[in-house]
């Protein structure tokens, strides 16, 4: 069974949260409430990635994964729906007198774009569902190769975003301006201040190499997934040697040997010390399908060759 992991909560901005529940409502502002609804939307994301790890240990890393990037992200709209609150008030609180149409304009696409975000953000809670209910069991990792590679690059390309935005917010002459745009990202005052501290270097904020590292994963994961997507368009490919049957199988992303028949024992020493295993499922010898699989094939076609002509 797999171990639950800590769930991972960010800072939601409560005093600017206030501010705009006062300047869109008469009621009340009830302290901590953004935060607690916040929470409750967090939970259930990591409600259902324990579930799942519970019953599927494997997928646990990758669900808990999701689920931290969800609370990051429910953070930031949440924090940056506070702000767009604060931009104008309601008609009902400030009066019809000299209301300001156009800064309500600007706010309310402001808003609009903020739904998008959290349209976006739901999506991540719908993968979670989808492998809670069956839609997103991996049976071959191949087969799921894009979908996991896509999910981790889109991580990495919003952790390099907010890298650089949190560099910018740290830069910020006005200080305080900075942290409160640190803040709306979800950044608690802890965090905030190790960004600020120095470090051996001198340096404040993300330094250059962790932006480096993460632009470098962006770059290898790109190309993988672009080896990837290439194979699979390809399609299955069969070709027939005298002794066996080669298929590029796209749909596992396997290559594969097959014999009409149970190979001799020093076949099966070739297959074996080049990376080929036998799949009872598939009736065949396979490996990989990648460059180093294809190199591995012709290794197994030259010694068995040097074989046949032995005998």
């Amino acid at each position: 069974m797999s171990k639950e992991q800590e769930r991972k909560y960010y800072e939601i901005n409560e005093a600017q949260a206030r501010t705009a529940h006062n300047m869109m409502s008469m009621s009340d502002y009830e302290g901590g409430s953004k935060t607690r609804e916040y929470r409750r939307y967090v939970d259930r994301a990591y409600d259902l990635a324990e579930r799942v790890a519970k019953e599927r240990p494997t997928q646990a890393e990758r669900l808990y994964s999701m689920a931290g990037r969800y609370s990051r992200r429910m953070a930031e709209y949440m924090n940056k729906e506070s702000s767009i609150g604060c931009m104008c008030p309601s008609v009902l609180i400030s009066g019809a007198g000299n209301f300001p149409v156009k800064k309500k304009e600007k706010q309310n696409q402001a808003w609009e774009r903020n739904h998008e975000f959290w349209k976006e953000t739901q999506k991540i809670l719908s993968k979670i569902e989808g492998a809670v209910y069956g839609k997103d069991i991996i049976k071959s990792g191949d087969q799921d190769a894009v979908e996991r590679l896509e999910e981790k690059l889109e991580s990495l390309k919003e952790t390099q975003e907010r890298m650089k935005a949190a560099n910018k917010a740290i830069r910020m002459k006005d200080t305080e301006k900075g942290d409160e745009c640190l803040r709306n990202m979800g950044y608690s005052e802890e965090q905030i201040k190790n960004l600020r501290e120095p470090d051996f270097c001198g340096r404040i904020g993300y330094p250059s190499y962790m932006l480096q590292n993460n632009n470098a994963n962006i770059h290898r994961i790109e190309g993988r997934l672009k080896q990837l997507k290439e194979a699979k368009e390809k399609g299955t490919k069969e070709t027939e040697f005298e002794i066996f049957k080669v298929v590029e199988n796209t749909e596992t992303m396997r290559l594969q040997i097959i014999f009409d028949g149970k190979p001799d024992p020093e076949v099966r020493a070739v297959l074996k010390k080049n990376g080929f295993k036998w799949a009872p499922s598939q009736g065949a010898w396979q490996r990989m399908l990648n460059s180093a699989g294809k190199y591995a094939l012709n290794r197994v076609k030259e010694e068995l060759e040097v074989m046949q002509n032995d005998n």
